[in-house]
């Protein structure tokens, strides 16, 4: 470092118009009044250029032995009669290509090199030479951003030709403007540690209820339409049953995702988990028949895996302004009952009709042959084998077997699977072979009854002499 005060000897010092203690603590008055890590590194970029009177500055990001510029200052400008752009630009370079930036990295030390000219009085690492040159800088320097104890970033500043080179007050004032950013950079970061643990969800990333809660009554107090959307995840149980929980944690990162992609194109827009399989939206200025439409066309090309999907409604202050956020996300709610319902009958027919569609009589026959075949001997154990293979084999759930009482009654000697929840989906078939009865739930075509009929009192006939 001597070398670059040295370098600088006779040459009149660029003295910056915020030079010594009372800019250093402008400098850092202004950098606690960031909020944002980008509103830091812009300011870090500007007091630097202020402090070292540099011709340019540029603050980077330095990850994985990667440095990419976030800021530069002055910001680049483009010339409208040749359409280039002029100035610092923003670049990525890699420490692997660049040894003054892996020192930087590996031992946390600033970096200084000089190309005042072509008569080989070059002074630094002759990489960093070679690019002040090429960029019509004279001196460079660089100094790391060292946050909790690992270097975060750099600050890179240069001079023109008739500015004097970088000395070892440069250096220091250098290092302590990167000492206010990482200083800024940590408080910035903590800060939005925390709001991430108070307001986001950490399995989808999305908001959280209190989240929810407040942009809705932000959005209630305008005048501006409002709605709300609720949202669930139909399949979740199933998915964590027969896939584990694992599978079931993607599932509701991937209607987080999906609600993410609605957000977007619904501006304003507020999304948010409220818990378990809970979701919601919450639009402001947006007309309700759009949101409905932005939510369907989102869902259909989203959709989610293993046959999950998302059940949906919307309440709107079209239909009047409630004094309470609260109202609204129960008429939601109770719209999105509804749709889930709807689908549960939709999807309960579709499977009736697929499994209609698939019985036939030979499947009947194979499945009561095969059942009496394996049973147990004796009559009722075989008529049990038989009641239960021929109720799965015509897509029913229940069965009985019945025997003839001396009063002329029946009654039930074995019962089997459970009752169906849509009683209007199915039907029975009853056969008997004296003192037998056996009866079948099913969802076979009911045009077809005969023949099924004929077929389960053929296996009967088989199952009561087979049994001796």
């Amino acid at each position: 470092m001597e070398r670059a005060s040295e370098g600088a000897r006779g040459r009149r010092s660029a003295a910056p118009a915020m030079a010594g203690v009372r800019g250093l603590a402008l400098a850092a008055h202004r950098l606690d009044r960031a909020e944002k890590i980008s509103e830091v590194v812009d300011a870090s970029a500007e007091l630097a250029h202020e402090l070292l009177g540099a011709r340019s500055i540029s603050v980077s990001r330095i990850e994985q032995d990667t440095c990419r510029t976030l800021s530069v200052y002055p910001p680049p400008s483009e010339d409208l009669e040749s359409g280039s752009t002029t100035g610092p630009t923003r670049v990525t370079v890699r420490s692997e290509d660049r040894p003054a930036l892996r020192t930087l990295i590996r031992e946390h030390s600033s970096w200084v090199a000089h190309a005042p000219d072509g008569s080989g009085a070059d002074w630094g690492d002759p990489l960093e030479c070679a690019a002040l040159r090429a960029s019509g800088q004279v001196t460079g320097l660089g100094s790391p951003i060292i946050v909790n104890g690992h270097v975060w970033g750099q600050i890179l500043a240069t001079r023109d030709v008739g500015q004097p080179l970088f000395e070892v007050e440069d250096v220091a004032t250098a290092e302590v403007v990167a000492a206010l950013t990482a200083g800024a950079l940590a408080r910035v970061d903590l800060d939005e540690q925390v709001r991430h643990l108070v307001a986001d969800d950490p399995l989808t990333g999305l908001g959280n209820r209190r989240v929810a809660d407040h942009a809705a009554e932000i959005a209630l107090m305008s005048d501006l339409e409002m709605c709300v959307v609720m949202c669930d995840v139909d399949g979740l149980k199933r998915v964590n049953d027969e896939f584990g929980h694992d599978a079931g944690d993607d599932l509701l990162r991937t209607v987080g995702d999906v609600l993410r992609r609605a957000q977007d194109q619904l501006p304003g827009t507020t999304a948010a988990r409220l818990g378990g399989d809970e979701f919601c939206l919450v639009t402001i200025g947006i007309p309700r028949d759009e949101v409905k439409r932005t939510l369907a066309r989102t869902m259909r090309k989203y959709p989610l895996a293993h046959g999950a999907a998302i059940s949906w409604g919307v309440a709107s202050t079209a239909d009047g302004r409630p004094e309470h956020a609260r109202t609204l996300f129960r008429r939601a709610d109770a719209a999105q009952y509804q749709a889930k319902r709807h689908r549960a009958r939709v999807v309960r027919a579709e499977a009736s009709s697929a499994s209609a569609a698939a019985v036939t009589v030979e499947k009947l026959i194979a499945a009561g042959v095969g059942a009496i075949l394996n049973a147990q001997s004796g009559v009722v154990p075989r008529l049990c084998a038989l009641a239960a293979a021929a109720t799965g084999a015509t897509g029913g759930a229940a069965w009985s077997v019945l025997h003839d009482a001396e009063d002329g009654g029946v009654v039930a000697v074995a019962r089997g699977g459970m009752p169906s929840d849509d009683p209007g989906q199915v039907h029975t078939l009853a056969v008997a072979s004296d003192p037998w009865v056996v009866e079948v739930e099913t969802t076979a075509p009911e045009d077809r009854s005969a023949q099924f009929a004929d077929a389960l009192l053929l296996l009967l006939d088989l199952a009561v002499q087979g049994a001796g």
